[in-house]
């Protein structure tokens, strides 16, 4: 099957996201794509509180999802909505960073809500506190469809090997991985965790990015690192979509899983261990 990665640089504007996100989505269903994905916060990148209470809806009202619902449809393709930023009835008031996947009838197969939250000090000018704004999911999701068994997670949850295990030895062959990763640490360690969960579980990993600056983080504007990414059970990186706006394709057999778990059946060799 082709899958195809949609590489955006979101504004703080839902309206003009949709609009370039549609675009996009449908240039990747041109091109044979049946699978396509969008990247972390598709709807709106902002860490503006004000101005997220001002712009972001409920996942009943939100524009975004129901246009890009109306596409799937339209198209007669797979989409996994990466993530889109939702104002929930939480007492905090905090967001919910919710995942979705979308099937070809338009109906709306599987949600997932980011567990990890990203708390860091990537440099003395530079913190981001995700949790202050957006409330951690609590489940992992993995859903079944006809061509594949998919585990969903979000951006930061890259960093936690053990929520893509549970994932993979519960079936999971796809492992999506939506994203903003900061530039700082997408240069360092983007690629390497990202081949690193592929190899450990035998499995696909598909992960479309936000790329380049957006609105002002801070007093100073964020910028993320790109290159949307699938990589192959066995680690290879099949595509890489650079820095540039755009969609990335590539065309993935998912008999490589059964390959690859068959020459290091490391999923059934989990032991217990006292210690430290």
């Amino acid at each position: 099957m082709k899958v195809g990665l949609v590489q955006l640089c979101s504004s703080d504007r839902p309206d003009e996201n949709l609009a370039a996100t549609r675009t996009l989505v449908r240039e990747a269903a041109a091109k044979g794509a049946s699978f396509i994905l969008t990247p972390e916060v598709t709807n709106c990148v902002s860490s503006d509180r004000a101005h997220q209470e001002a712009v972001l809806r409920t996942e009943e009202a939100d524009e975004t999802l129901a246009g890009l619902v109306a596409e799937a449809r339209a198209l007669g393709v797979w989409l996994l909505i990466g993530s889109l930023a939702l104002r929930t009835r939480d007492a905090d008031g905090r967001f919910a960073n919710r995942s979705f996947l979308v099937g070809p009838d338009g109906a709306i197969v599987a949600r997932y809500d980011k567990i990890h939250m990203f708390d860091v000090n990537v440099s003395e000018t530079e913190q981001y506190r995700e949790s202050a704004g957006y409330r951690p999911g609590t489940r992992a999701v993995m859903t079944t469809t006809p061509f594949a068994k998919i585990g969903m997670t979000v951006c930061y949850d890259l960093r936690f090997p053990a929520l893509y295990r549970r994932l993979a030895q519960a079936g999971a062959e796809i492992l999506t991985v939506p994203a903003a990763f900061n530039d700082t640490t997408g240069a360092a360690h983007w690629e390497s965790l990202l081949r690193a969960r592929a190899i450990e579980n035998g499995a696909f990993v598909l992960a479309p990015a936000q790329s380049g600056s957006h609105a002002a983080h801070n007093g100073r504007p964020r910028r993320t690192w790109g290159h949307s990414m699938v990589v192959a059970p066995w680690g290879e990186v099949l595509a890489d979509g650079g820095t540039d706006v755009g969609v990335t394709l590539a065309d993935i057999d998912l008999a490589a899983v059964a390959r690859a778990r068959h020459r290091v059946p490391s999923l059934t060799h989990d032991r217990a261990f006292e210690g430290p």
